[in-house]
């Protein structure tokens, strides 16, 4: 994938997010890191205070439950929402031209619902890849290797 020189680059799942600067050219990228960001997401039963009810009729142990959330998931997408409004935002200020979003596809399908248009306009490729936990110059082989 060819990535642009000074283009943004996200790296992001749902409870990391880092923001990189192509100071290299399209094709041999040369990402800097501008911004990291993690924030702590306990496991669904971590989170529960509280066990699910029970749904009308449905007694006693082992009964089903009705619509149980899931707390993690939930917070992943409330963190892929914020990542998205922190791309508007640097969209809006001009803080970017050309943008390349690399997340899980969960991720990826949760950001997209929250896509400005501005956003849209600059996005010149996704990555459908966990690569929060990889190494930098990892990223920049795997974006190599990509295409779209």
């Amino acid at each position: 994938m060819r990535v642009p020189p000074n283009s943004l680059v996200v790296v992001a799942d749902g409870r990391k997010l880092l923001f990189l600067r192509n100071e290299g050219d399209a094709e041999h990228p040369n990402l800097s890191v501008v911004k990291k960001t993690e924030q702590d997401n306990p496991s669904d039963y971590d989170q529960k205070t509280d066990t699910a009810g029970q749904k009308p009729g449905g007694g006693g142990p082992g009964g089903s439950t009705s619509g149980e959330a899931d707390f993690h998931q939930l917070e992943e997408d409330r963190f892929a929402a914020h990542t998205a409004d922190l791309l508007r935002s640097r969209a809006l200020s001009g803080d970017f031209e050309d943008l390349i979003i690399v997340a899980p596809p969960k991720t990826l399908g949760e950001l997209r619902k929250h896509y400005h248009v501005e956003v849209e306009k600059r996005l010149r490729g996704e990555l459908a890849k966990d690569l929060t936990g990889h190494p930098v110059d990892d990223i920049e082989r795997h974006l190599i290797d990509a295409t779209l």
